[in-house]
Formats: C-alpha cells, sequence, structure tokens
C-alpha cells in the first residue's frame, strides 16, 4: 500500500516511484531514486503518492518541497493540489514545470534562479573521445597517468561494493570529512547507495587500481534511455590524472551506451564550477526555486 500521507522515502515504494519518474516530461538528477534515497538521512526527505504524482517534501535544514514526480500534463487544475498553496516554497524545480506554473498561476507565483542548482550536461560521445584542442589539457593529463602507471579498470559489480566503500573511507580521511558537514553526508550517501547495490535498478560504475590498490572509482545510474548521471567520483590524493582517467575510462565503457552524461550540480562553488565547465557541457538541465503569492 503506498503512502497517502508523509513518510520517509523507502525502498517499498521505490518501484511505483520509477514509474512515474519515466512519465516525468524532465529528468533532473536531483530525482533519480538513487540520489532521493542516498540524501534521505541529510535532508530528512519524505513522499507521499497521490494519484499520478508523487510529492517530495524536504525538513532539513528547512521545511520546503521539491517538484512533483509524474506526468505533469495530465493535471488539469494545479491550483488544486494542496502542495501548492499560498505561500508554498518549492526548490529544484524543472523549467518546464516553471513554465506549466506560470501559465496556471500568472502573478500568484514567484521564480528564482538558482544557478548552482543546474545539472551539467555532456555528449557521451565527446567525453568517451576528447575530440579537438578543447581538450588538450584533458589528453595530457589522461596521458600522463596512462603513461606514468600500471593500471587496471573495470565495471562495478556488487564484488566491488566493499572495495569502493574502503576507499571511499580513505578518500575522507584525506580530505578530513569529519571537519565537513557536506563531506560527512556525501559519505554517508555513498554508503547508503552502496548498501543496497543490489535492490536498486540499473546501478553501475568503475574502478581503477594501481599495483592492485584502489585508486579511483565512478558511482552511476541511468536517469532515462538517453542520459547517464555521474553520482559521485573520487581518486586518491597524489596520483595525476587519476579523475581524468576514471572519467574517460568509464565513458567508454558504460557511458558509450548513452547519448548524454549528466555530472550533476556545482552548488555555487567555484571550484567545482570551473572543473565542469572545463569538461564543456553542450547544455544545462535548469532548475529554480517557486514561492506560491
Amino acid at each position: 500500500m503506498l503512502p497517502k500521507e508523509y513518510t520517509p522515502v523507502s525502498l517499498a515504494g521505490m518501484e511505483h516511484y520509477l514509474t512515474l519518474l519515466s512519465f516525468t516530461s524532465v529528468h533532473a538528477s536531483d530525482y533519480s531514486f538513487a540520489n532521493i534515497w542516498g540524501w534521505t538521512p541529510y535532508y530528512g526527505l519524505e513522499w507521499r503518492f497521490d494519484g499520478a504524482l508523487c510529492w517530495i517534501r524536504q525538513n532539513r535544514p528547512e521545511p520546503c518541497f521539491w517538484a512533483p514526480v509524474g506526468p505533469w500534463n495530465t493535471i488539469r487544475n494545479w491550483r488544486d493540489c494542496a502542495e501548492l498553496a499560498h505561500g508554498t516554497r518549492l526548490i529544484r524545480v524543472p523549467e518546464a514545470l516553471c513554465a506549466m506554473w506560470k501559465r496556471a498561476f500568472a502573478e500568484d507565483i514567484v521564480l528564482e534562479e538558482t544557478r548552482g542548482q543546474w545539472d551539467y550536461l555532456y555528449l557521451a560521445s565527446e567525453l568517451a573521445a576528447l575530440p579537438g584542442n578543447r581538450f588538450h589539457k584533458k589528453k595530457n593529463l589522461l596521458r600522463q597517468f596512462q603513461k606514468g602507471y600500471d593500471y587496471e579498470y573495470r565495471s562495478l559489480s556488487v564484488n566491488c561494493v566493499e572495495t569502493v566503500m574502503n576507499m571511499q573511507t580513505e578518500w575522507c580521511r584525506w580530505r578530513d570529512c569529519e571537519s565537513s558537514e557536506a563531506l560527512l553526508a556525501e559519505n554517508d550517501a555513498v554508503a547508503r547507495v552502496l548498501a543496497h547495490w543490489n535492490e536498486i535498478p540499473g546501478l553501475c560504475g568503475g574502478i581503477i587500481r594501481v599495483d592492485g590498490v584502489p585508486i579511483a572509482y565512478t558511482l552511476a545510474e541511468p536517469l532515462n534511455r538517453d542520459t547517464l548521471i555521474i553520482h559521485f567520483e573520487k581518486a586518491a590524493n597524489g596520483i595525476k590524472g587519476a579523475y581524468q582517467a576514471v572519467n574517460y575510462l568509464f565513458c567508454n565503457d558504460v557511458g558509450v551506451h548513452f547519448t548524454y552524461i549528466n555530472r550533476e550540480q556545482d552548488l555555487d562553488d567555484e571550484g567545482l564550477r570551473q572543473a565542469k565547465l572545463s569538461y564543456h557541457p553542450t547544455d544545462f538541465s535548469k532548475k529554480y526555486a517557486v514561492i506560491l503569492g
């Protein structure tokens, strides 16, 4: 029985949620099941199934709603939705849904651009080939890694879960996650997703070992038939070109089966923004904050 009231995101509702997600007009990385499952404890995420829609509520660090998941174009009157009452604040709302709501609510809606939440979209074929002068620096770092290390790349499987978690723990120790609430939360999200590798459909990734020691991994999930999301990507300290190598090798392994690679948001972190821009995104999945007046 699906919950009619708000309950924490659970594996029990995953199949129905994924069905509704498949009917959603625009797919943003926030709404993949692995993402909401991994971050549920940190954000206090809850959901409620109401007919054709699944509503998501965030309780931390402040109460607000996310965009509903489901076939938006079947909703005849958005004003009838209880979650869209006067004063409601919603975040991570895709641009296409904002346009629908603008028509439905007219002057009773305020949109706020949230650049740090935009997803970066790349052509999978470009990340797998690094063509032309635009990717010259990336290719140089990749070649340095390939020439400098005796490495082995393999696709992730359930047999690699413990290895990846051990490497994530080491990475966290190096980055001193204990001093960063955000990094601790991310570490918990990685563990939560890996712990249910066999239950969350489509999880995939890659791992690189140097002299038998794991030095880089990536953890991903299909968002739809066309797009693959990179959720987590980590490399050991001091190994030049490791990040470029794991991205390149994974995109040539799994990424070639997709048109786009979604590398999620930059969260207004300038260093992260420059790193994501350096791979030359082909587009952005734009999202906004919404306040109903």
